[in-house]
């Protein structure tokens, strides 16, 4: 989506009549619902009066195309400015310009393309202009088929129009050579040399035809972390790491080699939202921090086997053999008995489903998280505290804070706010938060310019065959429930048993529980139905998902019914007793457990959710909640 788009010569009118700001102000709020701030319409107004003092010349043709917020796809983020035309050859090309109003910058030592600088008031790491200008065209590149088959050349450049040459620039120093070489870094003063550099590549006007290829060029899947964990371990650079994840991923390298240096046990507690790259931050980290140049004795840990048997049926596919591949992963329990610093890294995902007892029984350690501390020079816990999904779930920011002021270890924190699943809409998942109740927020209903698909089916053999075609594209479409159907352990492999049953539907469909460690990929798996268990931490191109009746709408408020769940759904064991001892209690977590369990279902999709509610009323205001804005 581009929010602004015009020929050049109509852009300079824009900017002369003083008007390309309310422009702005208006377009974005028309086309991505969002108001935007005074302050925020002044920085664009002084912006793109620079921009237009560069390009307004003849020697750039007035009908090339200008776009302004472009949103890249499958990502939350968004470039500031595009300018499109064709070379002395009718080549298609495009230069990308990150624009910057800063004026002071401080290199960061040790870490790839970090910067300092003053962002909302303080100083905080971010990305070298060159590195992001690069980054969102090489996104841009991966994930938009016409850009590839048009052979649409992408030139990124950052203009830092306040910014003034310093002695030793910090800016321009050497370490940063290889990013300005992929996209130059122009700042006050060099607007003829960001002339000379649009003027190089745009020779003739194409009356925005190749603004027109990029938006509506055809868009490849997201990569999957599943499928891309065997290149990762490998060492390949399967994701590029944009803004903030390429910030978490130089902080999280520098404190383990700061710790492996000086012997201080640390930890680093990263916080992030459904689909802000967690687990791909991990891996990565893991797959570096054990490399040759390291030689480091690292695990990935997490408490949900599912990505775990995925990640390691992907190795194993690949070659590795199986105490190399055990060696790499573990659950969450594995570290009671585990002597003090053993590991130099330990990497755990989804930190917020640590437990404090561990084995089958629940009578082993003390505190999973003090255990892995201890266990660790070096600890890395990725969390969000709202995807707790059972009562032993006890993985809080606070609880970490507790267990290293325990071991006397240094704590730091970090947090990723990039969104690439669900069509990289941030505005998706706040109004799945307020349509829950889970906060309120200025998202009150469904939005056709989330640029996600989401729709609300009136059956669920609806759903179960819009998850099947899905699927046939290329096996990433599965459906999910939530747990409100008892799961028979006696005919788990029965063929011709059903769990799930909506009679007036004529619907009935099995639980994979249990049938396979690999659900999420195995190609047969369409036909059954995961729960929270089997796909939290995993992702999918689509998901199809039935709200049973531990939900419900009544006189404007969200109703979570704990009795609704299943007698064999273990993460609610001791809630129904408690009920009767502490009701008060035991309805507020289970408020918060059902609640969380149906954000994380209906944030699996990366391009699309498929839902089938039971209760009808909930039904019905989704419904208006959805038509609202049509």
């Amino acid at each position: 989506m581009i929010v602004y788009e015009a020929l050049k010569h109509e852009f300079v009118q824009d900017v002369y009549h003083q008007r390309i700001d309310e422009k702005i102000r208006i377009l974005v709020m028309e086309k991505a619902g969002i108001h935007v701030s005074i302050q925020e319409i002044h920085s664009w107004a002084n912006s793109l009066t620079f921009v237009n003092n560069v390009i307004n010349t003849p020697e750039i043709p007035d009908d090339s195309g200008m776009a302004i917020e472009y949103k890249i796809p499958n990502t939350s983020k968004r470039v500031d400015l595009i300018l499109s035309g064709y070379d002395e050859s009718d080549k298609p090309r495009a230069v990308i310009i990150e624009l910057k109003q800063w004026s002071e910058v401080e290199k960061v030592n040790g870490q790839d393309a970090i910067v300092r600088t003053v962002l909302g008031g303080s100083k905080v790491n971010t990305t070298h202009p060159s590195y992001q200008a690069w980054s969102y065209a090489s996104l841009i590149h991966d994930y938009n088929e016409d850009v590839r088959k048009k052979n649409i050349e992408l030139f990124p450049c950052a203009f830092l129009h306040n910014y003034s040459r310093k002695v030793d620039d910090p800016l321009l120093d050497d370490d940063y050579s290889y990013y300005m070489e992929q996209a130059p870094v122009f700042i006050k003063g060099d607007n003829e040399k960001l002339r000379d550099f649009i003027k190089k590549y745009l020779k003739k006007g194409d009356q925005k035809q190749v603004l027109y290829d990029i938006e509506r060029g055809k868009i490849v899947p997201s990569k999957m972390l599943q499928e891309s964990v065997l290149a990762m371990v490998k060492g390949h650079p399967e994701f590029i790491m944009i803004d903030e994840q390429k910030v978490i991923y130089e902080r999280a390298k520098e404190l383990a080699h700061l710790s492996f240096k000086d012997g201080q046990k640390r930890i680093f507690v990263v916080k992030g939202g459904p689909g802000t790259g967690k687990s791909v931050l991990a891996i990565h980290l893991l797959a570096e921090l054990m490399s040759a140049q390291s030689g480091k004795v690292c695990r990935y840990v997490t408490k949900n086997a599912a990505p775990r048997n995925i990640f390691k049926r992907k190795l194993q596919e690949g070659g590795y053999k199986k105490p190399f591949i055990n060696a790499l992963f573990s659950g969450s329990g594995e570290y009671t008995q585990t002597p003090k610093n053993q590991f130099d890294v330990l990497v755990v995902d989804e930190a917020h489903r640590l437990n404090e007892k561990s084995g089958l029984m629940g009578n082993l350690g003390e505190n999973q998280i003090k255990e892995i501390i201890h266990a660790a020079l070096f600890s890395i816990f990725f969390i969000d505290e709202r995807q707790k999904i059972t009562v032993k779930d006890i993985g809080s920011i606070k609880e970490i804070k507790k267990w290293s002021q325990y071991h006397k270890a240094e704590i730091y924190g970090g947090e990723l706010q990039s969104q690439f699943r669900c069509n990289g809409s941030d505005g998706y998942l706040a109004w799945i938060d307020h349509i829950l109740q889970i906060r309120e927020t200025a998202n009150t209903s469904f939005d056709k310019d989330f640029d996600y698909d989401f729709r609300i089916v009136d059956s669920p053999n609806e759903l179960r065959d819009l998850i099947i075609e899905k699927n046939k594209i290329n096996n990433r479409a599965r459906l999910l429930a939530g747990y409100c159907w008892d799961w028979d352990s006696q005919n788990k492999n029965n063929p011709n048993h059903f769990d799930i049953k909506i009679p007036e539907h004529d619907f009935a469909m099995a639980w994979n529980l249990g049938n396979t460690e690999t659900w999420a990929i195995d190609p047969e798996s369409v036909n059954q139905v995961g729960c929270i268990h089997t796909s939290q931490g995993l992702e999918f191109d689509y998901v199809g998902v039935i709200v049973g009746d531990d939900i419900r709408y009544e006189d404007g408020k969200i109703i979570t019914d704990i009795t609704k769940r299943a007698n064999t759904d273990a993460s609610i064991k001791g809630l129904k007793s408690m009920l009767k001892t502490n009701p008060e209690k035991a309805k507020e977590i289970a408020d918060e457990i059902i609640k969380n369990t149906y954000r994380t279902l209906l944030t699996r999709g990366q391009k699309g959710c498929y839902v089938y509610v039971v209760d009808e009323k909930f039904k019905e205001m989704l419904n208006l909640s959805i038509r609202e804005k049509e």
